[in-house]
């Protein structure tokens, strides 16, 4: 899969149109998923300034500092069509940002995630122009996924799933949780991961704490243990995992029971998946079988993020977002039941909305898995 399928040209002018309608006179994006997106630069966040400055008509610049910008032209970047302007340490670099937009600007589309300081520096610059957030504009562009970008998806979730197939190697009585997180790690690089973003390993009670993390806690025979695991591609997109698994022994006699409501509950939550269900319906779809079984209060989060370039992005499954499912939007599907004090479990898929229903990207058994 070349970087022309993932980050095509078109997203700019794409991006432009967009910015254009939505009463914006250009775009302002530092380093983050949004800049990656548009141009295919994994750029450094740092304190010296990187910008993509995209005019809503107008040549798009990007800014860098003059030590990044071999990085930045060895990146997808210039192919997208953009211009590279740098500029030296000790140098004040916002004028350049004053030039790139070529005249006055009445309000400008800053990246979400954008730092306070330079939030405040571009205030500066450009006293009379508005600040708005870039997602306004760029939201629908990244929130339905290109067959290249599904593609990613998947190959990310068939890495993370070989990560979970050999969790056996690791998990066992006696052993910590940040001990299996070590193995887990290593085993996440070397499964085609550039970055390890996340490793929970909760065992026992700590399972009861949805984003417990790790622990010197030694895992006990039999104990439940919540095994939530991701990474970075090479390609920018991201794998997200649950699995929950018991240690050699026989678990508890309550945790087989509500494992049983939830593995139901996901079933339902992935099966109702399709275009025109909102996404709240499907929210309502892991619900409802775990309320009725009385667990309703142990079951903490929301239902699902959607997942890209960013780990958590829209669209988000939840009760309140009646937005309609279409074809192209990956999200997770992770309902989990949480007994404080006791024990959790939690069993998350990356899915895809498609034209007729829904394809799972992560194809590991959901059953509970004994050790």
């Amino acid at each position: 899969m070349g970087t022309e399928e993932l980050y095509p040209p078109q997203r700019l002018a794409a991006a432009q149109r967009a910015t254009a309608a939505a009463g914006l006179d250009a775009l302002l994006l530092s380093p983050g998923s949004d800049l990656r997106y548009l141009t295919g630069y994994d750029a450094h966040a740092g304190e010296r300034l990187t910008l993509l400055v995209l005019p809503a008509e107008g040549e798009p610049t990007l800014i860098v500092p003059t030590l990044e910008r071999p990085a930045a032209e060895a990146s997808p970047a210039p192919a997208t069509g953009v211009r590279i302007v740098d500029h030296p340490d000790g140098v004040d670099p916002y004028p350049l940002v004053t030039a790139a937009l070529g005249g006055p600007v009445g309000a400008v589309g800053l990246a979400d995630r954008m730092w306070a300081e330079q939030v405040l520096a571009l205030r500066a610059t450009l006293p009379d122009a508005r600040q708005r957030l870039a997602s306004e504009v760029l939201r629908e562009l990244r929130i339905h996924k290109s067959p290249a970008e599904i593609a990613a998806l998947a190959e990310a979730g068939a890495a993370i799933d070989a990560v979970h197939a050999r969790m056996g190697e690791w998990l066992r009585p006696g052993r910590t949780e940040v001990e299996v997180a070590a193995d887990i790690a290593a085993a996440i690089r070397a499964a085609g991961h550039v970055t390890v973003d996340f490793v929970i390993v909760a065992a026992g009670p700590n399972g009861a704490s949805p984003h417990h993390g790790t622990s010197d806690r030694p895992i006990g025979v039999g104990e439940p243990v919540v095994v939530d695991i991701g990474g970075t591609m090479p390609s920018g997109y991201r794998s997200d995992c649950t699995r929950t698994y018991v240690a050699a022994g026989r678990p508890p006699a309550d945790f087989l029971d509500y494992y049983a409501v939830l593995w139901e509950a996901q079933c339902a939550s992935v099966a109702a998946v399709r275009p025109g269900v909102s996404a709240e319906a499907v929210d309502a779809a892991a619900r409802e079988p775990i309320e009725a079984a009385g667990y309703g209060d142990a079951f903490l989060h929301r239902t699902g993020h959607g997942i890209g370039l960013d780990g958590h992005e829209e669209p988000y499954v939840v009760a309140g977002n009646d937005r309609p499912l279409a074809a192209g939007m990956a999200f997770s599907v992770e309902p989990g039941i949480y007994l404080a004090g006791r024990h959790g479990a939690r069993i998350e898929d990356i899915v895809v909305c498609t034209t007729d229903g829904v394809r799972r990207l992560n194809t590991t058994p959901t059953e509970l898995i004994a050790l």
